[in-house]
């Protein structure tokens, strides 16, 4: 190498001869110095020199790293061009990619998916170097591209999401918008790749635009979304903050003004993960993220798209801080649904998880509104939220809690449990009762004893209540039928005359 080097340098000899000719010529005409023809022919030697300069240092330094290098043409492939000038190239083509493509014009758009592969491809390979020209262009490529607004939601249901009755929208641009957002999970997850240089482009706008994508109809978009923000969250500790807050933002946004979005399950799905690796003890801030947001996501009515995210996001904090399970349960009670059978069988679902963690102590501070809500479950019309409630005596830990609370949980429950054998309309439920009525009385019999004898005495006051309200209102009949009908004294007023003015 250094002898090429030294081999394009100019001869000595020739250079000290060109001197002396030239001194020469200065010297035997010397009245001739401002001469424009002798200036001409110096200047000429003085820049044939200085090109030969020029070609020593694009030999010894690559053309990408020194000053005002030019531009590689973009159209070129990686394999046409030397090591040196393939960051140049690379940095080309990410400009070009830049460029607003007409959906008309069918040839610039296979040039434009054409180029984005050999991107993805070249990062691929893991040749290149990601200097801060190559950061900020990736960056602003990705902007380009994916940032944008999506149109208006002309769907007719409000359940802010899709449901399984309808079918996903997908975006007709995904053909490339998958290429450019391959290119930014590469980015992201690039080993050599320095944060701290890194953080200056993929900056708060930058998440905060990345954010808004999760509105997108296009699960396959959501999806690509999930995965590049959860990288940047394990990567960029320094916007870890910042992600939290933004993302609990979005779920306020969503429940207290238009209950309409459709990432929030990805969104949860990658808390799910976040939460799980929170160091112990929580922080306030962790606790408010569940009081504030999670629990009030209970409320809207699309709850069922993201309910099994949801649980796992509110499972994995009691996991963390077995403590949290009554403030849990307390907000289930909160936003527990009354009309909605289907959003209850979920409630009732999620209620078992919650329970299998409670502790005993965080069980006994709610137990009476809790088994005051399972007493109208039992109870309901609807055949599914009445099965689903009585279930709850199958799992072993819930069984022993109420074992262990008996004597205050028995007098809550058993009014039900009776009323069912008598009076409900479905036999699968009645079977389920009775196995829970056997339940107690292997249990406790003298307990079943008493509170069946407390709730006989009930209905023997209500019966003596109806009976008394009964003779109370024929009497008040009686009454009202032999007094006179009273007349009306009143006399009618005739209307004043008005007087005519002729």
């Amino acid at each position: 190498m250094l002898k090429q080097i030294l081999s394009k340098l100019p001869r000595k000899s020739s250079k000290s001869d060109s001197l002396d000719s030239a001194g020469s010529d200065s010297g035997n005409n010397t009245p001739n110095l401002g001469s424009g023809f002798q200036c001409t022919i110096g200047g000429s030697s003085l820049t044939s020199k200085l090109n030969v300069v020029k070609r020593v240092s694009s030999a010894v330094f690559p053309s990408s790293i020194a000053a005002g290098a030019e531009a590689v043409e973009p159209h070129l492939s990686f394999k046409e061009v030397s090591n040196p000038q393939k960051h140049s190239l690379f940095i080309s083509k990410l400009n070009l990619c830049c460029e607003f493509v007409d959906s008309s014009d069918p040839v610039k758009q296979d040039l434009k998916r054409e180029t984005l592969i050999e991107l993805v491809d070249y990062v691929s390979s893991g040749t290149v170097k990601f200097t801060e020209p190559a950061i900020s262009a990736v960056c602003k490529m990705c902007a380009v591209n994916l940032f944008r607004v999506f149109p208006p939601k002309y769907r007719s249901n409000f359940t802010g999401g899709e449901t399984d009755d309808e079918e996903p929208m997908f975006d007709p641009s995904w053909s490339y918008l998958q290429i450019v957002y391959d290119l930014l999970v590469r980015f992201i997850s690039y080993t050599s790749l320095d944060i701290k240089v890194a953080k200056k482009h993929v900056d708060h706008s930058f998440i905060v635009k990345l954010l808004d994508l999760f509105d997108s109809e296009d699960p396959r978009e959501r999806d690509c979304l999930k995965t590049i923000l959860h990288r940047i969250y394990g990567k960029f500790m320094v916007h870890r903050p910042f992600i939290r807050k933004a993302v609990s933002n979005i779920i306020y946004r969503f429940v207290f003004e238009t209950e309409r979005h459709n990432g929030i399950s990805e969104l949860l799905e990658i808390f799910g993960s976040v939460i799980s690796g929170f160091a112990l003890p929580l922080k306030e801030e962790h606790k408010i993220f569940l009081w504030r947001a999670l629990i009030p996501l209970h409320k809207p009515k699309s709850v069922g798209i993201y309910h099994q995210q949801l649980t796992y996001c509110v499972v994995q904090f009691i996991d963390k801080d077995p403590k949290l399970a009554s403030t849990v349960i307390k907000g289930l009670l909160k936003f527990w649904p009354v009309t909605n059978s289907q959003k209850e069988l979920m409630f009732l679902s999620e209620l078992e998880e919650v329970l299998e963690m409670t502790s005993m102590d965080e069980f006994q501070r709610i137990m009476v509104p809790l088994f005051r809500r399972i007493r109208c479950c039992l109870n309901s019309s609807h055949y599914q939220v009445a099965e689903r409630a009585h279930l709850l005596w199958n799992n072993e830990h819930i069984l022993n809690l109420i074992a262990h609370n008996r004597q205050v949980i028995f007098p809550l429950v058993f009014p039900a449990i009776e009323r069912n054998t008598q009076n409900h309309w479905n036999q699968a439920v009645l079977n389920l009762t009775l196995n829970v009525k056997k339940t107690f009385c292997d249990m406790d019999e003298e307990l079943v004893l008493a509170c069946q004898f407390k709730l006989e005495e009930e209905n023997i006051r209500s019966s003596a209540a109806a009976e008394k309200r009964r003779l109370t209102w024929e009497r008040l009949e009686t009454a009202a039928g032999v007094q006179p009908v009273a007349c009306n004294f009143l006399s009618p007023i005739k209307p004043p005359a008005c007087p005519v003015v002729c």
